[in-house]
Protein backbone atom coordinates (compact mmCIF):
# COMPACT_ATOMS: atom_id res chain seq x y z
CA UNK A 1 0.00 0.00 0.00
CA UNK A 2 3.08 2.13 0.64
CA UNK A 3 4.21 1.99 -3.03
CA UNK A 4 1.01 3.12 -4.17
CA UNK A 5 0.51 5.70 -1.52
CA UNK A 6 3.46 7.73 -1.49
CA UNK A 7 3.59 9.17 -5.10
CA UNK A 8 -0.02 10.36 -4.73
CA UNK A 9 0.90 12.02 -1.55
CA UNK A 10 3.69 13.82 -3.25
CA UNK A 11 4.32 17.15 -5.29
CA UNK A 12 2.61 17.59 -8.06
CA UNK A 13 3.57 16.69 -11.38
CA UNK A 14 4.16 19.06 -13.67
CA UNK A 15 1.51 19.73 -16.46
CA UNK A 16 3.53 18.02 -19.49
CA UNK A 17 3.31 14.05 -19.41
CA UNK A 18 5.47 12.59 -17.62
CA UNK A 19 6.72 9.88 -20.01
CA UNK A 20 10.51 8.63 -20.03
CA UNK A 21 12.83 10.44 -21.83
CA UNK A 22 14.50 7.51 -23.43
CA UNK A 23 14.09 3.86 -24.31
CA UNK A 24 14.73 1.42 -21.53
CA UNK A 25 18.23 -0.16 -21.45
CA UNK A 26 18.11 -3.88 -20.82
CA UNK A 27 21.55 -5.06 -19.16
CA UNK A 28 22.58 -8.30 -17.90
CA UNK A 29 19.40 -9.20 -15.44
CA UNK A 30 17.86 -6.27 -15.02
CA UNK A 31 16.18 -3.10 -17.27
CA UNK A 32 16.98 0.78 -16.72
CA UNK A 33 14.07 2.65 -17.41
CA UNK A 34 14.97 6.70 -17.44
CA UNK A 35 12.94 8.95 -16.25
CA UNK A 36 11.44 11.86 -17.24
CA UNK A 37 12.72 15.70 -15.96
CA UNK A 38 9.26 15.81 -13.96
CA UNK A 39 9.39 12.17 -12.47
CA UNK A 40 12.77 13.21 -10.87
CA UNK A 41 11.73 16.47 -9.61
CA UNK A 42 8.64 15.01 -8.53
CA UNK A 43 11.05 12.00 -6.41
CA UNK A 44 12.96 14.55 -5.06
CA UNK A 45 10.42 17.09 -3.50
CA UNK A 46 8.60 13.41 -1.97
CA UNK A 47 12.09 12.10 -0.93
CA UNK A 48 12.98 16.37 0.77
CA UNK A 49 9.32 16.63 2.13
CA UNK A 50 9.53 13.28 4.18
CA UNK A 51 12.43 14.19 5.66
CA UNK A 52 12.31 17.44 6.34
CA UNK A 53 8.60 16.84 8.28
CA UNK A 54 7.81 15.90 11.28
CA UNK A 55 5.08 13.60 10.16
CA UNK A 56 2.46 11.71 12.70
CA UNK A 57 -0.74 10.04 11.91
CA UNK A 58 -4.05 9.64 12.81
CA UNK A 59 -6.40 7.28 12.54
CA UNK A 60 -10.30 7.20 12.48
CA UNK A 61 -12.81 4.88 11.53
CA UNK A 62 -16.37 6.75 9.56
CA UNK A 63 -19.87 4.70 9.28
CA UNK A 64 -20.77 6.34 5.87
CA UNK A 65 -23.96 4.57 5.77
CA UNK A 66 -25.72 8.05 6.01
CA UNK A 67 -23.56 9.73 3.74
CA UNK A 68 -24.46 7.20 1.44
CA UNK A 69 -28.44 7.85 2.29
CA UNK A 70 -27.54 11.78 1.29
CA UNK A 71 -25.89 11.05 -1.90
CA UNK A 72 -28.66 8.46 -3.24
CA UNK A 73 -31.54 10.93 -2.16
CA UNK A 74 -29.36 13.76 -4.50
CA UNK A 75 -28.79 11.69 -6.96
CA UNK A 76 -32.32 10.83 -7.36
CA UNK A 77 -33.12 14.26 -7.42
CA UNK A 78 -30.26 15.03 -10.09
CA UNK A 79 -32.33 12.55 -12.49
CA UNK A 80 -30.50 9.76 -14.76
CA UNK A 81 -29.71 12.20 -17.16
CA UNK A 82 -27.67 14.78 -15.19
CA UNK A 83 -24.18 13.49 -13.76
CA UNK A 84 -24.51 11.23 -10.65
CA UNK A 85 -22.48 12.58 -7.53
CA UNK A 86 -19.64 10.52 -5.98
CA UNK A 87 -19.18 9.23 -2.01
CA UNK A 88 -15.72 11.16 -2.97
CA UNK A 89 -17.21 15.04 -3.60
CA UNK A 90 -19.36 14.78 -0.23
CA UNK A 91 -16.11 13.22 1.27
CA UNK A 92 -14.19 16.93 0.05
CA UNK A 93 -16.98 18.99 1.28
CA UNK A 94 -16.66 17.12 4.95
CA UNK A 95 -13.15 18.26 4.79
CA UNK A 96 -13.65 21.46 4.15
CA UNK A 97 -16.31 21.89 6.46
CA UNK A 98 -14.02 20.49 9.54
CA UNK A 99 -11.33 22.90 8.38
CA UNK A 100 -14.13 25.92 9.10
CA UNK A 101 -13.97 23.94 12.90
CA UNK A 102 -10.82 23.67 13.19
CA UNK A 103 -8.86 26.34 10.82
CA UNK A 104 -4.99 26.08 12.15
CA UNK A 105 -5.25 22.80 10.05
CA UNK A 106 -5.75 24.63 7.18
CA UNK A 107 -2.12 26.09 7.54
CA UNK A 108 1.51 26.05 6.43
CA UNK A 109 4.78 26.27 7.89
CA UNK A 110 6.91 29.25 6.97
CA UNK A 111 10.14 28.97 9.15
CA UNK A 112 9.13 32.13 11.19
CA UNK A 113 5.58 32.10 11.30
CA UNK A 114 2.61 29.98 10.32
CA UNK A 115 0.25 30.77 7.74
CA UNK A 116 -3.33 29.91 8.40
CA UNK A 117 -5.31 30.33 5.21
CA UNK A 118 -8.69 31.81 4.54
CA UNK A 119 -10.23 29.65 1.76
CA UNK A 120 -9.77 25.76 1.78
CA UNK A 121 -8.49 24.54 -1.62
CA UNK A 122 -7.79 20.78 -1.88
CA UNK A 123 -5.38 19.22 -4.05
CA UNK A 124 -7.20 15.37 -5.64
CA UNK A 125 -5.42 13.29 -6.60
CA UNK A 126 -5.93 11.56 -10.48
CA UNK A 127 -4.11 9.21 -12.63
CA UNK A 128 -1.21 6.36 -11.75
CA UNK A 129 1.98 5.96 -12.98
CA UNK A 130 3.70 8.22 -14.63
CA UNK A 131 0.55 10.29 -15.04
CA UNK A 132 -0.12 10.69 -11.64
CA UNK A 133 -1.33 14.76 -11.12
CA UNK A 134 -2.76 16.50 -8.15
CA UNK A 135 -4.99 19.50 -9.21
CA UNK A 136 -6.61 21.58 -6.96
CA UNK A 137 -10.15 22.37 -6.48
CA UNK A 138 -10.77 26.06 -4.99
CA UNK A 139 -12.98 27.09 -1.93
CA UNK A 140 -14.22 24.01 -1.66
CA UNK A 141 -15.85 25.16 1.41
CA UNK A 142 -17.92 27.51 -0.26
CA UNK A 143 -19.09 25.51 -3.25
CA UNK A 144 -21.67 23.16 -3.85
CA UNK A 145 -21.23 19.22 -4.05
CA UNK A 146 -22.25 19.06 -8.00
CA UNK A 147 -19.94 21.60 -8.56
CA UNK A 148 -17.08 19.61 -7.09
CA UNK A 149 -18.28 16.84 -8.71
CA UNK A 150 -18.08 18.42 -11.80
CA UNK A 151 -14.22 19.87 -11.18
CA UNK A 152 -12.91 15.83 -10.63
CA UNK A 153 -14.68 14.53 -13.53
CA UNK A 154 -13.33 17.21 -15.97
CA UNK A 155 -9.48 16.30 -14.26
CA UNK A 156 -10.20 12.70 -14.94
CA UNK A 157 -11.62 13.20 -19.03
CA UNK A 158 -8.46 15.83 -19.47
CA UNK A 159 -6.02 12.33 -18.53
CA UNK A 160 -7.82 10.48 -20.79
CA UNK A 161 -7.65 12.61 -23.61
CA UNK A 162 -4.59 11.02 -26.28
CA UNK A 163 -2.63 14.62 -26.08
CA UNK A 164 -4.07 16.09 -22.39
CA UNK A 165 -4.22 19.54 -22.44
CA UNK A 166 -3.79 19.87 -18.69
CA UNK A 167 -4.72 23.48 -17.06
CA UNK A 168 -2.79 25.88 -14.30
CA UNK A 169 -4.61 23.66 -12.01
CA UNK A 170 -2.64 21.13 -12.73
CA UNK A 171 0.44 22.57 -11.52
CA UNK A 172 -0.96 24.43 -8.44
CA UNK A 173 -0.55 24.04 -4.58
CA UNK A 174 -3.48 24.08 -2.02
CA UNK A 175 -3.74 24.37 1.24
CA UNK A 176 -4.44 20.52 1.93
CA UNK A 177 -4.59 17.01 -0.14
CA UNK A 178 -6.79 14.25 0.01
CA UNK A 179 -5.91 11.00 -2.08
CA UNK A 180 -8.48 8.03 -1.71
CA UNK A 181 -7.18 4.34 -2.51
CA UNK A 182 -10.42 3.00 -2.38
CA UNK A 183 -10.69 1.59 -5.37
CA UNK A 184 -7.55 -0.30 -4.82
CA UNK A 185 -9.12 -2.28 -2.06
CA UNK A 186 -6.63 -0.06 0.30
CA UNK A 187 -7.77 -0.40 3.73
CA UNK A 188 -5.52 2.50 5.27
CA UNK A 189 -2.49 4.39 4.20
CA UNK A 190 -0.58 7.17 5.87
CA UNK A 191 0.22 9.85 3.20
CA UNK A 192 3.07 12.21 3.18
CA UNK A 193 2.72 15.86 2.92
CA UNK A 194 2.90 17.63 0.36
CA UNK A 195 5.18 20.74 1.58
CA UNK A 196 4.21 23.61 2.21
CA UNK A 197 0.89 22.14 3.46
CA UNK A 198 0.18 20.81 7.42
CA UNK A 199 -1.65 18.22 6.85
CA UNK A 200 -2.92 15.19 4.15
CA UNK A 201 -5.93 12.55 4.54
CA UNK A 202 -6.26 9.41 2.79
CA UNK A 203 -9.25 7.80 2.28
CA UNK A 204 -9.53 3.41 2.32
CA UNK A 205 -12.06 1.36 0.93
CA UNK A 206 -15.88 1.18 1.60
CA UNK A 207 -16.28 -2.11 3.52
CA UNK A 208 -19.28 -4.05 5.21
CA UNK A 209 -18.18 -4.00 8.96
CA UNK A 210 -20.07 -5.94 12.16
CA UNK A 211 -20.33 -2.95 14.63
CA UNK A 212 -22.22 -2.12 17.72
CA UNK A 213 -25.39 -1.40 17.52
CA UNK A 214 -26.73 1.92 18.89
CA UNK A 215 -29.97 2.13 17.42
CA UNK A 216 -32.69 2.64 20.29
CA UNK A 217 -35.15 0.29 21.42
CA UNK A 218 -33.62 -2.09 19.01
CA UNK A 219 -33.20 -6.14 20.58
CA UNK A 220 -30.27 -6.76 18.28
CA UNK A 221 -26.24 -6.20 19.73
CA UNK A 222 -24.72 -5.44 16.81
CA UNK A 223 -25.56 -4.57 12.92
CA UNK A 224 -24.24 -4.56 9.64
CA UNK A 225 -22.56 -0.86 8.76
CA UNK A 226 -20.50 0.44 5.89
CA UNK A 227 -17.55 1.73 6.97
CA UNK A 228 -14.26 3.65 6.08
CA UNK A 229 -10.84 3.99 7.60
CA UNK A 230 -9.18 7.35 6.94
CA UNK A 231 -5.43 8.62 8.27
CA UNK A 232 -4.57 11.90 8.93
CA UNK A 233 -0.98 12.81 8.28
CA UNK A 234 0.09 16.19 10.37
CA UNK A 235 3.17 18.55 10.79
CA UNK A 236 3.40 18.68 14.19
CA UNK A 237 5.70 22.00 13.37
CA UNK A 238 1.68 23.34 12.73
CA UNK A 239 -0.53 20.95 13.75
CA UNK A 240 0.09 19.65 17.72
CA UNK A 241 -1.57 16.23 18.98
CA UNK A 242 -4.58 17.92 19.85
CA UNK A 243 -5.69 19.79 17.44
CA UNK A 244 -5.14 16.59 14.94
CA UNK A 245 -7.30 14.87 16.64
CA UNK A 246 -9.82 17.70 16.53
CA UNK A 247 -9.80 18.26 13.14
CA UNK A 248 -9.97 14.07 12.75
CA UNK A 249 -12.76 14.02 15.09
CA UNK A 250 -15.09 16.90 13.18
CA UNK A 251 -14.32 15.40 10.09
CA UNK A 252 -15.95 11.87 11.46
CA UNK A 253 -18.74 13.83 12.84
CA UNK A 254 -19.63 15.51 9.30
CA UNK A 255 -19.39 12.28 7.73
CA UNK A 256 -21.75 10.51 10.00
CA UNK A 257 -23.98 13.50 10.19
CA UNK A 258 -24.15 15.05 6.76
CA UNK A 259 -26.88 16.92 7.25
CA UNK A 260 -24.10 19.46 8.63
CA UNK A 261 -22.80 19.88 5.63
CA UNK A 262 -25.71 21.90 5.01
CA UNK A 263 -25.14 24.23 7.30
Amino acid sequence: SAKNAAPAAATAAPAQAAIAVAAPVAGVGYTDYPLSESAQQTAAQLAHSKQNVPHYYLTVDLSVDELLAMRSKLNATIGEDGQQLGVYELLLKAAAAAMKAVPSANASWMDSVVRVYDSVDINVVVGNGDALYTPVIRDVGKRGVKSLSEDVTSFVSALEEEEPSLGEEFNAMGTFTVMNLGMYGIKSCAPIIREPQACALALGTLENRIVPNDVEGSDEIYKESVMMTATLSCDHRVVDGAVGAQWLSAFKSHVENPTTLLL
